[in-house]
């Protein structure tokens, strides 16, 4: 058994990666990938390194002897930036690696800098994707490119179930996909079309992913469990709105994104112990950014 519920996160993501090169017919580079790891893992070092280095230089009580050991041994995170590298891989599209490392900086950097109480809010993957689709000519991703075989489905939910277990944190995948399915149900009703209209679309495996694996990202959403579900529930009508009103394809990236500040104001509303992946106290001076 795996300690770590990133570790299984990893192997899930890094499974799903394979699976797709397998079976789908993707316009997936290697090369893009390669360069989301690269970048990832390098832009979280040399900011852990920064944020170290700016505590022990700092005339304040936390600079004392026992702070000041070598950059070499700085608490260097590498599971949550492989966890956004994989997720930018499975999720987004490019024609150059270069808007791939764009994507994977901004979203490790946004974890040390768009910080509130030395919580990041946003969604890294989530903001890496919605940074490459603003910034650049080419990218893109294709919600559809999953299909929408059953068996996709299961393998999602069971992989995901295994994590979601592990973060306490299935409150916010079942708010959000009943929310979204009843959503969709009462428009398939209104519509008068068949319900296997309705089920296909629920079988999304990019939308089954992005419920199972980023809108639970327990260090940026809120903190308390009827946060979480008022948070979940604000998603899901903002997607279906702007999937089904707005036409964006996109539109759970843009939901999530558009909503990650809301996440402040929930944590204030609503008071709880802020998620960890069971670190020892004291915290280093970047456990916030992990």
């Amino acid at each position: 058994m795996l300690r770590d519920a990133r570790d299984y996160q990893i192997l899930f993501l890094a499974l799903f990666l394979g699976l797709g090169l397998l079976t789908r017919d993707w316009t997936l580079q290697l090369d893009a990938v390669a360069v989301a790891i690269a970048t990832s893992l390098a832009v979280q070092y040399a900011l852990s390194v920064g944020l170290s280095w700016r505590v022990l230089s700092s005339p304040g009580p936390e600079a004392n002897a026992e702070t000041r050991s070598p950059l070499w041994q700085t608490d260097f995170n590498w599971r949550s930036p492989l966890i956004t590298a994989l997720g930018l891989s499975l999720l987004l599209r490019v024609d150059h690696a270069e808007t791939m490392a764009l994507a994977a900086a901004i979203a490790i950097a946004s974890k040390f800098f768009l910080r509130i109480d030395g919580k990041h809010y946003f969604n890294p993957a989530n903001l890496g994707i919605i940074a490459a689709l603003s910034f650049t000519h080419d990218a893109w991703v294709s919600p559809g490119q999953w299909g929408e075989e059953v068996w996709y489905a299961l393998i999602f939910l069971g992989a995901g179930g295994i994590v979601l277990k592990r973060v306490g944190r299935w409150d916010t995948t079942g708010a959000f996909l009943l929310s979204y399915a009843l959503l969709e149900a009462l428009r398939n009703q209104y519509l008068g079309w068949t319900w296997d209209v309705w089920a296909h679309r629920l079988m999304s495996g990019s939308l089954l992913l992005f419920a199972l694996f980023m809108v639970t990202d327990p260090r940026s959403i809120p903190n308390a469990r009827p946060a979480r579900l008022l948070w979940a529930l604000s998603i899901a009508v903002l997607t279906f709105v702007l999937r089904n009103v707005f036409y964006v394809p996109t539109a759970v990236f843009w939901a999530l994104f558009l909503l990650s500040p809301l996440t402040i104001a929930l944590d204030r509303l609503w008071q709880a112990p802020r998620f960890t992946w069971g670190r020892r106290l004291p915290l280093s001076p970047t456990a916030d950014a992990q």
